[in-house]
């Protein structure tokens, strides 16, 4: 496995197109697309979708790359300290390197504050969010397979992932360790995948279970689906950080904490819908 085409599309003077910003803006369409459709189900205008997008979007963006460069980048010279050292490199976004927690922060309190705004009932649009979200994050993680990113450690697996040298972290840029017949865990595509499959248990549910679900439950199945994946591919992360002497991360505790809270909320919130033995 290997990226089939330059990381660059096309390039005008200083201009450069990218594929990364393009797989990544279109992942943000197709769940922005998603989400507009659910709520017009309910009731609701699906321009409110794309407005709150535009109003969501640069929180966002700044959030996921924040939190990459101080939370999820390596203690390395290739990682936090290079940021630090060359504070512009922190603004090229086009280069790699966001993280969907920042994201869900940034973007999170701006969506509150859009629906409060505008006055929208904020659970239906939480739960168009977490429909359409999953299949934004399957489209835009194909990015990281143009950049060369997101790998896990060697493996002899057949869909194993040629890393250049360049784009190698610690210890894997050691050629005569590991040389360049080395290939690795493919961690973009796994969750890619998950994330795929997540998009269609949420639709099927939200169609088959329409009536027996409330307001705001796809929104914490999100939470309980997508923490999930993540926290057990981030055992494999090779371009993060770990307390030391554990196997463990920020994104392990965030996750658990988003998986034990969304699944508490939602069997609590069923539990008092629950019609009365009669």
């Amino acid at each position: 496995m290997y990226p089939p085409v330059d990381p660059i599309l096309f390039q005008i003077g200083p201009l450069a197109v990218r594929w990364y910003g393009i797989l990544i803006m279109l992942g943000i369409v197709s769940a922005a697309t998603v989400a507009s459709r659910y709520v017009e189900r309910k009731g609701e205008p699906g321009e409110n979708v794309w407005d709150m997008l535009v109003f969501v979007l640069i929180p966002a963006l700044i959030g996921a790359r924040l939190y990459y460069v101080f939370i999820q980048s390596p203690r390395t010279e290739q990682g936090l300290e290079y940021y630090l050292s060359n504070p512009w490199a922190i603004a090229q976004i086009w280069t790699g390197g966001i993280h969907i927690f920042g994201a869900f922060i940034f973007g999170g309190i701006a969506v509150v504050l859009f629906a409060r705004w505008r006055k929208l009932p904020l659970l239906i649009y939480l739960d168009a969010l977490g429909l359409g979200m999953p299949l934004g994050q399957a489209i835009g993680r194909l990015a990281n397979f143009i950049n060369q990113e997101l790998y896990g450690p060697p493996t002899t697996l057949p869909w194993g992932l040629r890393i250049d040298p360049q784009h190698r972290l610690p210890p894997y840029n050691d050629m005569a360790a590991y040389p360049e017949s080395v290939r690795f865990q493919p961690l973009f595509l796994y969750e890619s995948i998950w994330n795929f499959a997540g998009f269609l248990l949420l639709f099927w549910i939200s169609r088959r279970f329409e009536d027996w679900l409330l307001p705001g439950d796809l929104f914490l199945m999100y939470l309980i689906w997508y923490p999930l994946g993540r926290f057990m591919l981030e055992f494999m992360r090779t371009d993060s950080w770990f307390f030391a002497g554990t196997p463990f991360n920020t994104v392990h505790i965030l996750s658990a904490i988003a998986i034990v809270t969304a699944s508490v909320l939602l069997a609590v919130r069923h539990r008092r819908t629950r019609p009365a033995a009669g």
